[in-house]
């Protein structure tokens, strides 16, 4: 009988070979685009037309109340028909811009599906096919020039015609020239501002366009500061950011404020009316809620995270009040006019 308490006598079990850790195999390629369905989105009859809509980016919509600028500025008291004219403007300016976000979204569809965010685009993601793309842009473009030539009057057709034409060059190359690409945003919000009174034949003050085309640039060049310091070093930046520096942005945005500031204090300094009427002088008084609205947004721009002017208008509460201020005191300041 053997002794089992030599434990050398014990012939080793064979040692397993070491384990690795677990693999699930190589990394599976994302879904592709399927037109009519988005991946993790909404599918179905009803994709193409929701696809369209956010395509025609519904959240930029609050840019085209701009177009109540001139009547508001002129102080002309407005009748009903007035109105209804000036919301059919707002439609008519909707229409155009989607026409053109349409446009846009289906060139640069392949750029899109290489980018972290625009990727979700809906012809980027292949919910909206980018021939329905075109062909919807088009037909939005042509109706709405056709709609303004026989609803409102010639030059308001024309205004809204060269603000296509324009934003379509934008799409296509102007975006791409250092400056340009600057001007063609500006002058695409004064445009906005403008076109209220051009359809109401109301007179457009010089000191309403040029505040209203510096305030804009003010707006365009704190949006492009901001997107270059995000994107600061970013290889998926655009090219064009990548040109300018971001101290030549921020002079572009600080000398827009300052001359928008420098012409609505012109016009508020002007006389407007007797002396002695014994009303508080509201024209004047409204500088300080202007001037408090551009130096808060500028707390923005500066941070770098004005990148979407409709978030910052929308989402600050002081800018709301301040802006609330700013529109009770310029509403008693026309009024007096």
């Amino acid at each position: 009988m053997s002794d089992l308490s030599d434990v050398s006598r014990i012939t080793p079990l064979p040692a397993l070979p070491e384990r690795g850790p677990v693999t699930q195999g190589p990394p599976r390629p994302p879904p592709l685009a399927v037109p009519g369905r988005e991946p993790g989105g909404a599918h179905g009859p009803l994709a193409l037309p929701l696809g369209l809509l956010r395509t025609a980016r519904p959240r930029q919509w609050v840019k085209n109340v701009l177009v109540g600028a001139a009547p508001a500025a002129a102080g002309e008291p407005l009748s009903r028909g007035g109105f209804a004219q000036l919301g059919l403007i707002f439609v008519l300016f909707t229409a155009a811009a989607s026409a053109v976000y349409l446009v846009n979204d289906a060139r640069d569809a392949e750029a899109d599906r290489a980018h972290p965010v625009k990727c979700r685009r809906p012809v980027a993601a292949g919910q909206v096919p980018v021939p329905v793309a075109y062909a919807a842009g088009a037909l939005l473009a042509v109706a709405t020039t056709f709609a303004a030539a026989v609803l409102c009057n010639g030059l308001t057709a024309a205004l809204l015609c060269a603000y296509i034409v324009m934003q379509l060059a934008y799409c296509v190359s102007l975006k791409h020239v250092l400056v340009v690409d600057l001007t063609v945003v500006t002058t695409g919000f004064l445009m906005r501002a403008m076109i209220g009174g051009v359809a109401l034949d109301i007179p457009l003050s010089r000191w309403f366009l040029i505040t209203a085309g510096f305030g804009a640039l003010f707006m365009v060049g704190a949006k492009r500061y901001s997107e270059a310091v995000q994107m600061e070093g970013d290889g998926r930046t655009r090219a064009l950011l990548s040109e300018y520096t971001t101290g030549y942005l921020r002079f572009v945005w600080q000398l827009a404020a300052g001359v928008a500031v420098l012409a609505y204090c012109l016009w508020a300094m002007e006389n407007s009316g007797p002396p002695d009427t014994g009303l508080l002088p509201w024209r004047q008084l409204s500088m300080v809620p202007f001037i408090l609205s551009i130096l808060r947004y500028a707390v923005f721009a500066d941070r770098g995270t004005a990148g979407a002017p409709e978030d910052v208008i929308l989402g600050d509460r002081a800018l709301a009040v301040i802006g609330v201020g700013w529109i009770a005191m310029y509403g008693l300041a026309v009024a007096q006019l």
